[in-house]
């Protein structure tokens, strides 16, 4: 079994934060897979300076097997870290660094094994799909699967490496971020009523959001695998006004939901829209048409949903002992991936309690029993 650490530590090395390029890093894994032999191709941003990364082993027919993950991290801005975040160190069983766990540690398993089966005859193609901007708008999965899916690779199914300890998830909600701009009329604070404050109305729009995520909390799915029960909420940013003097002309919210499955997100919206409307629009009347509310889509991540008959799920059962699977309320790329037509599981190595924080680590033995469960699941599933 090929030791991956040296790899993991190539990759930590890289700052991929989702705000920065990742082009050096995606190059050294195409340069790296080039060394064995394995032929990819580079899957460029509109403005090139980020890149998604394909590989294929194998044979050119059938559906085959996806080994997936992203690049991208997040920031370590602000965070009080012991070592230096891009420096892979090693600490008793961990390896610390940003990206170890979230979720350098997976490609480098998976880069790892494919130079062991690289010259190995193989029955069915193994495929390797690399992404960016994962911990942000997942623009990378939903580029690189029109890609894949104009290209006719379909895989049977995706094995989405995040970190949940080796064991099983096969079902998350979708996240969706908008943005409610709405514009007031500027004036002299000394005069309101020559104008429209534009916080104000925003106070109005929370208001409402705050009420329908209440509702919400209060009507719980009966038997339901996620927690928390219900479709969730978040205000994530808010910017308005110019000064203390100035009625406010501007402000800006940025928002989230977290729907559910089952949940019809466009019903929830609409009603959203409705409240807001009839709380916020009349005071616009005297301003009209200079004064407005107006929401965008920010992105839309798909749900993952359990899929009957997902042969990733039994093979990673039986091979981990995992019988049963979770369902988790953080977002994935699995849901772009199934979308390919094939099934997605998402299992990897290291604690998700690790991502994000300073001194993030992965255990030396996750990475081990990764490699272990890698080899397991292609020898089985893909070599002769």
């Amino acid at each position: 079994m090929i030791d991956a650490s040296h790899l993991l530590a190539r990759l930590v090395g890289f700052d991929t934060t989702s705000s920065k390029s990742n082009r050096g890093c995606i190059d050294f894994i195409r340069d790296y897979l080039d060394s064995h032999k394995i032929k990819s191709e580079i899957v460029a941003s509109g403005d090139g300076l980020k890149a998604c990364l394909i590989a294929r082993l194998g044979p050119d027919e059938g559906r085959g097997l996806m080994l997936a993950g992203h690049s991208d991290t997040v920031p370590v801005d602000g965070q009080n870290w012991k070592s230096d975040p891009f420096t892979l160190s090693a600490r008793e069983d961990r390896f610390y660094g940003r990206g170890s766990c979230d979720m350098k540690g997976f490609i480098a398993c998976a880069l790892a094994t494919a130079a062991v089966f690289a010259a190995k005859p193989l029955k069915k193609p193994l495929h390797l799909a690399f992404t960016y901007n994962e911990e942000v708008d997942m623009e990378g999965a939903a580029r690189l699967t029109d890609y894949l899916s104009a290209h006719g690779t379909h895989p049977e199914w995706t094995w989405i490496g995040e970190p949940t300890s080796l064991r099983i998830v096969d079902a998350h909600k979708g996240v969706a971020a908008f943005e409610t701009k709405i514009t007031g009329i500027a004036g002299h604070s000394g005069q309101p009523d020559h104008g429209l404050n534009a916080i104000e109305l925003g106070v109005d729009f929370l208001a409402v959001l705050r009420a329908v995520a209440e509702a919400k909390k209060g009507q719980p799915w009966p038997q339901s695998r996620f927690s928390p029960a219900y479709t969730t909420f978040n205000l994530g940013t808010i910017k308005g006004g110019t000064a203390e003097n100035i009625i406010a002309e501007h402000c800006d919210i940025v928002w989230q939901v977290r729907a559910h499955p089952g949940e019809d997100l466009d019903a929830v919206l609409a009603g959203i829209e409705r409240q807001a409307v009839e709380k916020i629009h009349p005071r616009f009347a005297t301003f009209a048409p200079d004064a407005h509310m107006k929401t965008c889509a920010c992105f839309n991540i798909p749900p993952l949903r359990p899929s009957p008959g997902n042969p990733g799920q039994e093979i990673l059962a039986r091979l981990t002992g995992h019988t049963e699977t979770e369902a988790v309320s953080f977002g994935t790329e699995a849901g772009f991936f199934q979308r390919l037509g094939g099934h997605a599981i998402v299992c990897g190595p290291g604690s998700i309690e690790q991502a994000h924080k300073a001194d993030e680590y992965i255990e030396k033995s996750q990475m081990t029993a990764c490699m272990k469960l890698l080899e397991r699941v292609l020898y089985e599933t893909a070599a002769s």
